[in-house]
């Protein structure tokens, strides 16, 4: 079992806050939050660290007697993934292989690949598009190390993030605007099923497999509540902070073919709008009877969203550098 030995994670946006908070609520002491800059408001009992992911020797160096190392990092922008991941992934592969801790890693549902039914744990990976396919592979590879006993490796997958801190998401990046009263835009459909996370419970999650050397060389998806349709989501997220509802629209899907040509964001995002533009539901059932985990409330995870919107530190709303 994973005790209180000291704990990585690197990663300082939401979930890697997230994580430490968690660790530190558990009673660990020695937990240390990694960061290109090291910088941020302080979190107590937590220790920030700078240093390049990329650098396999330093993280190498940084983990060593660690009980468990956890990859919460995220890449700075979609169109960097495919030369940003592969040394990085490859850098938590070599430390947790020298230094035999735990490697739990923070991931998406991008692997499945495009799907009609709700996603299970266990189920394969299908992706055909670069970003989906480059995270199966990072799977593939950590569980291939892992049975072949060189390290141990196990992944926490979730839907899109929602809760405290997140502003980079679908809808807390349009909260803002709707908490003001103006209408807003969305990418896909704003009437389809879709599922979404809470950081705090891909923590939870996380720092629970990492524990638990059964769970270990496997998929398992965070609690997550019953799918709400992007418009339901900022309405519900509008109602949380005693605002009424705004419209909620599509933005025309051309304008990801058009403004791609200029904006590689946009660009980008034809890969992965397929997400809402049908039913992306994540089943938890498995972790929520297996684990014992729960979602967190859908009013407290909205309350949660609200406050960070709003600007409002006081309710967990605290923002810093993805990795």
């Amino acid at each position: 079992m994973v005790t209180m030995g000291k704990h990585v994670v690197v990663g300082a946006g939401p979930v890697g806050l997230a994580t430490v908070r968690e660790l530190v609520a558990q009673g660990h002491e020695d937990v240390l939050l990694v960061s290109r800059s090291g910088h941020g408001d302080d979190v107590p009992g937590v220790r920030r660290v700078a240093l390049d992911v990329a650098d396999a020797a330093a993280l190498t160096t940084l983990v060593e007697g660690a009980s468990a190392l956890y990859n919460c990092v995220n890449p700075p922008s979609y169109d960097v993934w495919s030369t940003w991941w592969p040394p990085v992934a490859e850098a938590f592969l070599v430390a947790a292989e020298r230094t035999g801790a735990v490697l739990a890693t923070a991931s998406c549902l991008y692997p499945y690949g495009v799907v009609d039914a709700p996603m299970l744990e266990g189920q394969a990976d299908l992706a055909q598009g670069v970003k989906g396919a480059l995270r199966a592979t990072m799977w593939a590879d950590a569980r291939a190390a892992h049975e072949a006993g060189r390290l141990r490796a196990v992944e926490v997958r979730g839907s899109d993030y929602l809760g405290p801190g997140v502003t980079m998401a679908h809808i807390p990046t349009v909260a803002p605007a709707a908490l003001a009263g103006r209408s807003v835009r969305v990418f896909g459909r704003a009437d389809v099923a879709h599922s979404f996370t809470d950081v705090r419970d891909m923590a939870r999650t996380l720092v629970a497999v990492a524990a638990r050397p059964d769970t270990h060389g496997r998929v398992w998806h965070a609690p997550t509540n019953p799918p709400r349709t992007q418009a339901e989501a900022v309405a519900d997220v509008c109602r949380a902070a005693g605002r009424e509802p705004v419209r909620v629209r599509p933005w025309p899907r051309a304008l990801l073919g058009v403004g791609g040509l200029v904006v590689p964001v946009l660009r980008e995002m034809r890969e992965t709008v397929h997400q809402f533009e049908r039913p992306y539901v994540l089943d938890s059932s498995l972790t929520e009877r297996e684990l014992g985990l729960a979602p967190t409330p859908w009013d407290d995870v909205c309350r949660a969203t609200a406050a960070t919107a709003l600007g409002d530190v006081a309710h967990g709303a605290e923002v810093s550098e993805p990795v």
